[in-house]
């Protein structure tokens, strides 16, 4: 009976002593991979991504420079806002987005911002070509590529492009999103 005593005694030490080292050996490594990962992330973002991060916020500084110098051109105080244009009313927008693996769509509303009434005849004149532009651009898009707001700065900017190219001479100052949903 001392023998199943001193045997049981032995199993019950012996069982619980090699668990909690190897679970408080993958416990620190799960930390010690989690930390490495974080670190990663955070170099790739700080170092790895200043240039590109960099370059477009030049571009878009650029951009909008040459925003306010069209609009503001008429020499008039600083922090004066330009008038507003004409709003030109499009109907909404429902596409499938290129996402391959799943079947995703977007619905979307845009007014665009004109220089005056003859853009307004202009484009009331082209909804066929305008709403194809669109509808082609926005197909080709996938949800990645929308979902952010850089992005969607950058769908507002190839919109713009788009439908200006369409017309005689560019007419179209911005284009706003008054209905935005992906499903």
């Amino acid at each position: 009976m001392a023998d199943a005593a001193a045997a049981d005694e032995k199993a019950s030490v012996a069982a619980p002593a090699p668990a909690f080292p190897i679970k408080l050996l993958i416990i620190v490594s799960f930390v010690a991979l989690m930390f490495g990962v974080g670190g990663a992330v955070v170099a790739v973002k700080f170092l790895g991504g200043s240039e590109n991060a960099s370059e477009t916020s030049e571009e878009h500084k650029g951009e909008a420079t040459a925003k306010s110098e069209s609009h503001g051109g008429s020499g008039g105080k600083q922090g004066q806002a330009a008038a507003p244009g004409v709003m030109f009313d499009l109907d909404p927008f429902i596409v499938n987005l290129a996402d391959t693996p799943d079947v995703r769509y977007l619905k979307l509303t845009i007014k665009l911002e004109v220089d005056n009434e003859a853009v307004s005849t202009e484009l009331s004149a082209r909804v066929p070509q305008v709403r194809d532009a669109v509808l082609v651009l926005l197909s080709s898009k996938d949800v990645s590529a929308i979902r952010t707001t850089q992005g969607k700065f950058q769908l507002r900017d190839e919109i713009t492009q788009r439908v200006n190219g369409l017309l005689p001479k560019a007419g179209v100052r911005s284009v706003y999103f008054t209905d935005f949903v992906v499903q």
